[in-house]
């Protein structure tokens, strides 16, 4: 669903720039006490993890097909504003590296693909987890209900977006039948690929999914005197400083090693069909521009200079998954430095008359 130059006009892609950023700016603030508890490297894996996952498209009939958007996914493991830079994160790198995504409509981008599936697929889980039984496979239901909810969100909130701006006047009708029901599909695919990663997750390290931790068991605190106190799991932080979440050696190679088996590997089993908005666009009409960076070194996931078809995504993608972590970890660790200001209660100021 990434956004290319041209599709929308630029004063609206201003005007969403603005709406993208203003999130941005709050989730930077918003986003510390999430990443103090899981540490800076989970995010960046998350968003590389994504961004690896996005190349692969998947068909979805009539010449058109469908890839993993990961707003659910990512505030599932991370938290709904940590989920938030980490797509910004991706999208960031793919529209400036890889020409994925038009740079006047980044904006477009961050905010239909990022603001809203983070925020409409969080909403879906909490509420779902309100009332499903309180255990591990309620996480993997909820999330399979956002995940199906959040795409066609982003293709309605793409919809209103195209009918205050859009470069073609196309009736409106055609545009939302067009989006909402190819992304119902596509949907499909999101929430079953979400899930399948979560359940994983759940089963091997469950204290790194941020949307089941309550159900953490409390601490029971026995005294000398055989006194017992109950401190809740949500309560406790370590005194150390460190992340309360440790993430290992191991779960990191683990997490890499994922990231580029699929970007360097799986990736070149994707779809070359076009994805539900190039779809829609072809068939309706959209008029749109290459993007700036459109002959760049890596732009369309392919290393320019080699030959060889598998070699050369594979690259890209593996350049890809780096540039992510790399970002993703830099912000995450500036975010988490960051203290918030505590206002100093007011010194009394004692008058000294001649003295």
């Amino acid at each position: 669903m990434h956004v290319p130059d041209g599709f929308i006009d630029l004063p609206v892609s201003a005007a969403t720039g603005a709406v993208a950023a203003g999130a941005v700016a709050i989730a930077l603030r918003k986003a510390a006490p999430e990443i103090r508890e899981t540490g800076p490297a989970l995010p960046g894996l998350v968003s590389a993890f994504i961004f690896a996952v996005q190349m692969v498209n998947f068909p979805v009939g009539a010449g058109t097909s469908g890839h993993l958007l990961g707003g659910v996914l990512a505030a599932a493991l991370v938290g709904p504003w940590t989920g938030l830079l980490c797509m910004t994160v991706v999208l960031l790198v793919q529209g400036v590296f890889f020409a994925d995504g038009g740079l006047t409509a980044l904006g477009t981008n961050i905010t239909d693909m990022g603001v809203v599936t983070v925020i409409v697929g969080y909403a879906v889980m909490r509420l779902a987890l309100g009332v499903l039984p309180r255990r591990s496979s309620s996480i993997s239901v909820a999330a399979f209900v956002a995940a199906m909810l959040a795409v066609p969100a982003a293709a309605v909130a793409f919809t209103g977006i195209y009918a205050v701006g859009g470069s073609v006047d196309i009736p409106l009708g055609k545009v939302a039948t067009a989006m909402i029901g190819w992304h119902v599909l596509i949907g499909i695919g999101e929430a079953l690929i979400t899930t399948a990663v979560l359940s994983a997750v759940l089963a091997a390290r469950p204290d790194l999914v941020f949307v089941a931790r309550h159900l953490r068991r409390d601490l029971e605190l026995v005294d000398a005197d055989g006194k017992r106190t109950t401190v809740a799991a949500d309560a406790l932080e370590p005194a150390t400083g460190r992340s309360a979440v440790h993430l290992g050696r191991r779960s990191v190679i683990i997490a890499l090693s994922a990231a580029a088996v699929v970007a360097f590997g799986l990736s070149y089993f994707a779809s070359a069909h076009p994805d539900g908005l190039e779809y829609v666009g072809q068939q309706l009409g959209f008029e749109h521009q290459d993007s700036a960076v459109a002959g760049g070194p890596m732009s369309g996931y392919a290393v320019s200079g080699v030959q060889n078809t598998f070699l050369s995504g594979g690259l890209a993608g593996l350049i890809g998954v780096a540039l992510t972590v790399l970002i993703g970890c830099a912000i995450a660790w500036i975010v988490r430095r960051v203290r918030p200001v505590e206002k100093a209660a007011p010194e009394r100021e004692s008058s000294a008359v001649g003295g």
